[in-house]
């Protein structure tokens, strides 16, 4: 009776989500700053240890959401700070316009070549193939990408979390093992293949990277509605 107790009482509470989700996520940054290793990545940690107790609670996610949904609150502003950076490195900007719209639209084009040929290599059907498409945008955009060509929308957003996740953990790697070392190319990069996770990886290496990639989430999003319905059709 105790435990039904304690259950009922963490689930209606109102604090129950917002202290699982800013708690894991304090620690795993903590543990990822001792050991030195992108494998603690404070996103991935946060987000595993939250279904973890979830899962052996057997809590529901209304019962999370009931606190949880207040950090959403915090998203709009947050989004909109990005403009901060972008504002402060505008003559950057405006120096490699063209360089970041080429990058922009090269990985824009690589991410909906690669699923296709992957695709075609484990037979997808067209609903498989197309909800794959908007992996590298956004959520608030890619799920209503998925949705108007035909996609499978929750798996869609579970893949561009994954994604962004990915991005922003293996990052730092492949900077290093491809020689990667212009701020530019860096965010144009983590912003176009990993939308804002990877503009929070990107702000941490600076305020160039953080700048450039704030545009490149955006742009590659707008760009994406465009392309995507276009590159439906191959399959």
């Amino acid at each position: 009776e105790g435990e039904v107790r304690m259950k009922e009482m963490l689930t209606n509470s109102v604090f129950f989500g917002v202290f699982i989700s800013v708690g894991s996520y304090i620690l795993a940054d903590i543990l990822k700053n001792k050991f030195k290793t992108p494998l603690l990545n404070p996103l991935l940690i946060s987000t595993a240890v939250t279904i973890a107790v979830l899962a052996l609670g057997g809590m529901d996610y209304e019962s999370y959401q009931t606190g949880g949904k207040y950090l959403n609150y915090f998203l709009t502003p947050a989004t909109v700070c990005l403009a901060i950076p972008l504002y402060e490195q505008f003559e950057k900007l405006k120096k490699n316009a063209a360089a970041i719209m080429i990058g922009i639209i090269s990985g824009m084009l690589t991410s909906f070549c690669s699923i296709l040929v992957m695709a075609l290599i484990m037979k997808f059907s067209h609903e498989e193939y197309v909800t794959f498409l908007p992996k590298s945008i956004t959520t608030a955009i890619g799920v209503g990408v998925s949705e108007e060509i035909g996609g499978y929308v929750g798996v869609t957003a579970a893949v561009i979390v994954i994604t962004g996740i990915l991005g922003n953990i293996i990052a730092d790697g492949i900077f290093k093992l491809f020689h990667i070392n212009e701020p530019v190319a860096k965010g144009v990069a983590l912003g176009t293949s990993s939308h804002i996770l990877g503009t929070v990886k990107a702000l941490e290496l600076g305020e160039t990277e953080g700048a450039i990639s704030s545009l490149s989430v955006v742009t590659a999003g707008l760009m994406t509605v465009i392309f995507a319905p276009i590159f439906a059709n191959f399959i």
